[in-house]
C-alpha cells in the first residue's frame, strides 16, 4: 500500500527494550514516520542496564538471552552486533538446585517438568525413594481439566508433591520469582498442557518427540544462551544508535493519554510543554504505569490493566577472591526451594558465564532476594541485604570474609506475575485496545517476560500500526 504523502505520527511511551525495538522497527520500515519516544528516567533500557565498576562488570537484571526464540539475535544482526555476541562458557554449564543446605546438580535431562532420559532424575538423591516411585507412575497420572491451572496443581498431579517442591518450584521460580500455587500453566509452561493433551503423559511425550540432536543435548542447553560481549547494555546502546537522536525524550514523563474527538491520540507531560497529538501510540511501560496513563481514555482498560501483580526483588552483587570461596559450585549458579526456608532465591555465577565479568582470580554473583514467596525481604535496607546475601553463601559454598564489591539493585514491581487465567484476560485486555483504534500495548506485562518476548512485541506493534495507519507495507524481520 503506497505511503500517505503527509508521514503519520506515533508516540511510544517507555524506553525499555520493547518501546526501543518498536522505535528501530518504525524507523527500518518508514522512515518518515514521525514518531517520538518518551522515557520517564535519563537512561533509556529499562531493566537492562550493564555497569562497569573497575574491573568488574555487573548486570543489574538479565544477564543473557535463550536463542531459541529468534527475535533478540535477529535484532542483534541488524543492528550490528553479530560479531559481538557470546554463548555462555562450555566450563561449568548447568545449574544446581539446593538440597539440605547443599547445592546438588540438577539432573541430567531434567528441564522443567520433564526428564529426557529418565534415569538421571531416578538415580539423583534430590528425591526421596517414595518421591522416585511417585515420579514412575507418571504415566498413570489423570489428565488435568483441560483449562488453565496452576503450575503447583499440574506438577503435583502429574510428578508428585515432592518433585514439585525439590525440583520444580526452584526451578521455575528462578525463572518468573513466582507462587507456583498461582502462576498460569498456560502462561508460562504450555508445551507441557499440550504434551499431555495429546500423549496423555510428559513422559511418552518425551521419548515420542526424541530425536538425535535432543538425545545429544538432553536437558537445559546452555549452548542457546548469548550475551554481547559488553553485556546487555551494548544491545540497547546499538539499538539507540540507529535512531534518530531528535525523536528521544528521556527524562520526560507522561502523566496521561487520551482519544481526541478527532481520532487522534493526546499525550501530556509533565514537562513545561503543551500536549502533543499523534495518529497512534505504543504504550511500553509495566501495566499499571500503563493503567494509570490510560485512565482518561478507557476506565474499564485501565482497570483491566491495573489488575495484573507485580513482584519486587533486589539482585545483590558481591565481587570477591576465588579463594575466598571453599566449595565453588560446579555450575553457572544454584536454585532455591521453598521447603530449605532460606532466605534467598537464587544465586548466579556471572563470571562462571561469560568472560571479562571479574578480574582473573575473582569470581562475581548475584543473588537473589525476594520475589512473590518473600516479598519483605526485598524491602530490607542495603546492608542488610549484603549481610544476608553473605550468610547465605557462606553456608552454601563456604564464602569466607568481607567482599572485594558490594552492589544492590532493588527491582520494585518489575516482575510481572502470571496468573492463572493470565492469557484471558490479556486477550480481553487486547480488545478493549483494539476498540480504542491506534493504541498497541507491548512490553513483559502481556506474552512472555524475557528479552526476545519483549523485542518481539514491540516490533509487532510497529509492524501492525504502520499497517493500520497505513504508511507502508511491512516486511517481516530478516530469520
Amino acid at each position: 500500500m503506497p505511503a500517505p504523502t503527509t508521514p503519520r505520527s506515533i508516540a511510544i511511551v517507555g524506553g525499555g527494550v520493547a518501546g526501543l525495538a518498536a522505535a528501530h522497527r518504525l524507523t527500518e520500515l518508514a522512515p518518515a514516520c514521525a514518531w517520538t519516544l518518551y522515557e520517564s528516567t535519563d537512561r533509556l533500557g529499562g531493566v537492562l542496564q550493564t555497569t562497569q565498576d573497575g574491573p568488574w562488570r555487573i548486570e543489574h537484571s538479565a544477564d543473557n538471552f535463550l536463542t531459541r526464540d529468534p527475535w533478540a539475535t535477529n535484532l542483534c544482526q541488524r543492528v550490528g552486533l553479530t560479531d559481538e555476541l557470546l554463548p555462555t562458557n562450555t566450563d561449568r554449564r548447568g545449574a544446581m538446585v539446593i538440597h539440605r543446605g547443599r547445592p546438588v546438580r540438577v539432573p541430567k535431562g531434567f528441564v522443567l517438568m520433564s526428564a529426557r532420559p529418565v534415569w538421571p532424575t531416578l538415580a539423583s538423591p534430590l528425591l526421596s525413594v517414595g518421591a522416585k516411585l511417585r515420579l514412575m507412575s507418571e504415566p498413570f497420572a489423570p489428565r488435568g481439566p483441560g483449562t488453565d491451572e496452576s503450575v503447583a496443581d499440574f506438577a503435583r498431579r502429574r510428578l508428585g508433591r515432592e518433585a514439585l517442591e525439590r525440583l520444580v518450584q526452584p526451578l521455575v521460580g528462578g525463572i518468573y520469582t513466582a507462587d507456583p500455587e498461582r502462576l498460569s500453566m498456560a502462561a508460562t509452561l504450555p508445551q507441557f498442557l499440550e504434551q499431555e493433551r495429546e500423549h496423555g503423559s510428559l513422559w511418552r511425550a518425551g521419548r515420542k518427540q526424541a530425536t538425535a540432536k535432543s538425545k545429544r543435548e538432553s536437558g537445559a542447553n546452555y549452548a542457546l544462551f548469548m550475551a554481547p560481549r559488553l553485556g546487555l547494555h551494548q544491545l540497547v546502546d546499538a539499538i539507540v544508535a540507529r535512531l534518530p537522536l531528535e525523536r528521544l525524550r528521556p527524562a520526560t514523563k507522561v502523566s496521561g493519554c487520551q482519544r481526541t474527538n478527532a481520532g487522534r491520540w493526546r499525550v501530556r507531560t509533565t514537562a513545561d510543554q503543551p500536549p502533543a497529538e499523534y495518529d497512534a501510540i505504543i504504550v511500553a511501560t509495566p501495566t499499571h504505569h500503563a493503567a494509570t496513563l490510560l485512565n482518561d481514555a478507557s476506565r474499564p482498560l485501565s482497570a483491566a490493566l491495573g489488575r495484573i501483580e507485580y513482584a519486587s526483588s533486589a539482585v545483590v552483587c558481591l565481587g570477591v577472591a576465588d579463594t575466598q570461596v571453599a566449595r565453588p559450585a560446579d555450575a553457572f549458579g544454584f536454585v532455591v526451594p521453598t521447603v530449605e526456608d532460606r532466605r534467598i532465591v537464587a544465586a548466579s555465577f556471572s563470571s562462571y558465564k561469560f568472560p571479562d565479568r571479574a578480574p582473573a582470580g575473582h569470581t562475581l554473583v548475584r543473588v537473589f532476594v525476594g520475589g512473590a514467596m518473600q516479598p519483605e525481604l526485598a524491602e530490607l535496607p542495603d546492608e542488610q541485604l549484603i549481610d544476608l546475601a553473605v550468610d547465605e553463601l557462606s553456608d552454601l559454598v563456604g564464602l569466607r570474609g568481607k567482599p572485594l564489591l558490594t552492589r544492590v539493585v532493588r527491582w520494585p514491581r518489575a516482575m510481572p506475575q502470571y496468573h492463572v487465567g493470565h492469557l484471558d484476560r490479556i486477550g480481553e485486555i487486547e480488545q478493549m485496545a483494539d476498540e480504542l483504534g491506534g493504541l498497541a500495548l507491548v512490553g513483559a506485562g502481556y506474552r512472555g517476560v524475557g528479552v526476545p518476548q519483549c523485542i518481539r512485541s514491540g516490533e509487532r506493534a510497529a509492524e501492525r500500526l504502520l499497517q493500520r495507519e497505513a504508511v507502508c507495507t511491512p516486511e517481516p524481520p530478516t530469520s
